[in-house]
């Protein structure tokens, strides 16, 4: 048996890896992500995402309380709107003003993803990929913007919003894998897995 292990504070990804049939343990990394994009120089926002999923995942896999025989999977949202990148909002005004610009309009949201095996007897890669998803944003109200805020989600995920939270009714519609904006993507999940070398099922059977 297979067992995955998540280098991510995220419930919605946690659940999301639970309803497709996994049991991933779960062991936050410490990256810092300011420093890890400074030091990368990247501002392309399919590059910051996959930079900071693979420094979570080579973090984790360097941490001597880890899980042995594990696949390690690292992810990172960000939100690219109007020619910014957007991580989570640093504080509730920052949050209300990405809304307002937000609003009636159209994003896409990339979530990075780095795969280690680092099963003992495993095949050894470290692989990634992004799965980008367009996602359009309903015209929502000023009062509908501060309730939600005073919510406390928004400051808590990538681009200020969910689709499977409160701020659900205030997205249109998606273009793409609807997983991935909930922050991992099943299909290139598999994919990478398949790449390392495992059955995606395999994964079903370390449940438990």
């Amino acid at each position: 048996m297979t067992s995955l292990l998540l280098a991510s504070a995220s419930p919605a990804r946690l659940a999301t890896l639970r309803a497709a049939g996994l049991d991933p343990a779960v062991l936050v990394s410490s990256v810092d992500e300011p420093a890890v994009v400074e030091r990368y120089g990247v501002t392309d926002p399919e590059d910051v995402c996959l930079v900071l999923a693979k420094a979570k995942a080579e973090d984790v896999a360097g941490d001597d309380e880890r899980p042995e025989d594990s696949l390690i999977l690292g992810c990172d949202s960000v939100l690219a709107f109007d020619g910014q990148v957007l991580g989570k909002p640093a504080d509730a005004a920052e949050a209300t003003a990405r809304w307002e610009a937000m609003r009636g309009g159209t994003g896409v949201l990339h979530t990075g993803h780095w795969l280690i095996d680092d099963r003992e007897d495993g095949s050894g890669a470290t692989i990634g990929g992004v799965a980008s998803v367009t996602v359009h944003f309903a015209d929502v109200t000023d009062a509908e913007i501060a309730a939600y805020v005073a919510t406390g989600e928004p400051l808590k995920v990538a681009g200020a919003f969910t689709v499977d939270g409160l701020g659900g009714a205030f997205v249109k519609g998606v273009e793409g894998d609807h997983h991935a904006v909930v922050g991992v993507s099943l299909p290139l999940l598999r994919d990478l897995v398949r790449e390392a070398g495992v059955a995606w099922t395999d994964l079903w059977a370390a449940r438990g």
